[in-house]
């Protein structure tokens, strides 16, 4: 295996591969950009030291993200060099274990995605598959037990070089505000491996589940079981508790978990409606959950802020690039008629932060005779006391930086992702 792992080859495609995903420095400071002239001078030096088992890696940089609701993500970004090696032990690995995966994970895979994840639980719910046991797993990325995962991994791969390497990436101190703190359990979140790690050790209870029978959609640790009946339900979510505590050493967050029926259950952002049509009974259809359009939202309105320092043509660049995803994110989902609305109150929004960038009152009314406005009606507006947001949305902004104004800038409205023509999901 480690032979596969430091072949030139599979070295290469792991620099590549580090180099499109970009990303921040680690702990060294090392930028993806550099990585290429660091190989050239030390990999000789380096691929000796995996060999001969002197190889360290470095700490582990602790960044935390913005959740929601105020909560935070704790990211683990590892250095450039150590990405690269990671890279390269989970493009070998990945041939060792993707094949033996179960069809119904969909999470971090060739050829599955959200979208698939998404249309198979609505399969099963208008199959009638409606008592849905819905788990969290508390803390998944940081409750994994190390023995359980190396032990996984050891039973398809007996190479000792590979275990030891990556039980070393696994150990790695964290460091968060410039303090060390030692890891003795969890996967960090942020390096190449994590994901593949994170369906190997799950992929012993897609296993059971599949010995089970039962129908299921697992997206990295994020699953749920489909029914016929509240006590079957309540049943297997029993059972699944136990193995998970007892086989794989993993908490359930009881607060989170519990028996769902479709109306009150989401999952990955989408919830699911009944169909109010004649002739139709018992059948859901896709919308976009209410936490998610509150997160894009606020989004939204973090790069539309006024007191943003940056350029019109870069915040819509930046717009661009959050609703592209978005759009295409919940593609499936029937959400033409909000995301119209939301197209008028982004597009005052950015009216907003041009009559601000204005600032002084003999400009706004230059730039308003610029854009068609009389004199004395400019001269009026340029010196009216309505604050910024009350004027964003009056008459004159909205005839004068109008849509076609805003599209030769760089705006795409939100609905023009949805005309466009999606490539297939399958």
């Amino acid at each position: 295996m480690i032979a596969s792992v430091l072949e030139a080859t599979n070295l290469y495609k792991a620099e590549r591969q580090v180099l499109r995903n970009k990303g921040a420095s680690g702990v060294d400071g090392v930028r993806y950009w550099d990585l290429p002239d660091f190989i050239r001078k030390h990999r000789t030096k380096l691929l000796t030291s995996i060999l001969d088992n002197s190889y360290t890696p470095d700490g582990i940089l602790g960044v935390r993200i913005p959740k929601g609701q105020g909560k935070t993500r704790l990211l683990g970004i590892p250095t450039v060099v150590d990405r690269w090696l990671q890279q390269a032990v989970s493009q070998q690995l990945m041939t060792k274990f993707e094949y033996d995966f179960e069809s119904f994970s969909y999470g971090f895979r060739p050829k599955k995605n959200i979208h698939k994840a998404v249309l198979q639980a609505q399969g099963y719910i208008n199959d009638g598959f409606q008592d849905i046991v819905d788990i969290d797993l508390e803390g998944f990325f940081d409750k994994v037990d190390h023995s359980i995962l190396l032990q996984l991994i050891y039973n398809k791969v007996p190479c000792p070089i590979t275990l030891r390497l990556i039980r070393k990436w696994l150990r790695s101190p964290i460091v968060i505000d410039g303090r060390f703190y030692k890891r003795r359990r969890g996967i960090p979140q942020g390096s190449p491996l994590s994901p593949l790690l994170s369906n190997i050790m799950l992929d012993v209870l897609d296993k059971e589940l599949e010995r089970q029978g039962l129908r299921y959609v697992r997206y990295a640790d994020d699953f749920s079981i489909y029914t016929k009946s509240k006590s079957k339900a309540k049943e297997v979510g029993n059972r699944v508790y136990v193995f998970l505590r007892e086989r794989l050493k993993l908490p359930i967050n009881k607060a989170k978990s519990g028996i769902r029926r479709p109306v009150n259950f989401e999952l990955l952002g989408h919830g699911f409606v009944p169909i109010y049509k004649k002739g139709i009974k018992g059948q859901y259809q896709l919308v976009v959950s209410k936490s998610s359009w509150n997160t894009f939202k606020r989004n939204l309105k973090g790069l539309t802020k006024k007191t943003k320092p940056m350029s019109l043509i870069e915040r819509l660049d930046r717009i661009t690039q959050v609703c592209r995803g978005w759009v295409n994110n919940y593609r499936l989902t029937n959400s033409y008629t909000k995301l119209k609305k939301l197209d008028e109150w982004l597009r005052n929004r950015l009216r907003y932060c041009i009559w601000h960038d204005w600032k002084k009152v003999e400009r706004k009314r230059k730039n308003l005779i610029r854009l068609g406005i009389k004199h004395g009606q400019a001269y009026a507006w340029s010196r009216t006391r309505m604050g910024g947001w009350a004027v964003a949305q009056s008459p004159v902004p909205g005839t004068t930086i109008t849509i076609s104004r805003l599209k030769r800038k760089g705006y795409v409205p939100m609905i023009d992702y949805l005309n466009k023509e999606q490539t297939s999901i399958w």
